[in-house]
């Protein structure tokens, strides 16, 4: 890889953690290099999950060495269980930015990324929709890839609103 800034986005979860890899090219064009999900078994229990996340964030660092990462601070209402866990996730993505590359990530919150692509409210078929015509895509996932895409975009086009 080049020595450019590689950008990681993330959607994190702790069943399912969407990513992606985009960088510029050498006229300063942003180039999605690669995306996909990690996705934890529900069999297991909380800590074995996040040890599996761990692992799989590890092994996507050494295979494309980002120097840079955007992950999404996720907001929730009072009533949401699932919010204890992913933050625990939100908390291992950081140990692994931090731990194999010394990335501070830039926490984005979701309607700061969405608006940065044109609007705030989108859904992820919309999403999917924008990203699709941006960077030439046909059949575009409209899965957790689909957000993270978003995420390390608006994080290599400069949105560092950081919430840590």
């Amino acid at each position: 890889m080049n020595t450019e800034d590689i950008w990681l986005g993330i959607d994190p979860g702790l069943a399912t953690v969407g990513w992606s890899i985009l960088t510029t090219d050498s006229n300063g064009m942003v180039c999605l290099i690669d995306y996909g999900t990690i996705e934890t078994k529900k069999t297991l229990s909380t800590p074995e999950r996040l040890a599996e996340l761990e692992e799989d964030l590890v092994t996507l660092m050494e295979e494309f060495e980002p120097t840079k990462a955007a992950v999404e601070m996720p907001f929730f209402s009072r009533q949401i269980k699932a919010a204890g866990v992913v933050l625990q996730a939100v908390g291992i993505i950081n140990l692994v930015c931090y731990r194999e590359a010394e990335i501070i990530p830039v926490l984005l919150h979701q309607s700061s990324w969405k608006a940065h692509l044109g609007d705030g409210r989108a859904s992820k078929d919309e999403v999917a929709e924008i990203l699709s015509a941006l960077f030439d895509l046909e059949n575009l996932p409209v899965d957790d890839s689909v957000d993270a895409i978003g995420i390390g975009y608006a994080g290599l086009c400069g949105l560092t609103n950081n919430i840590s």
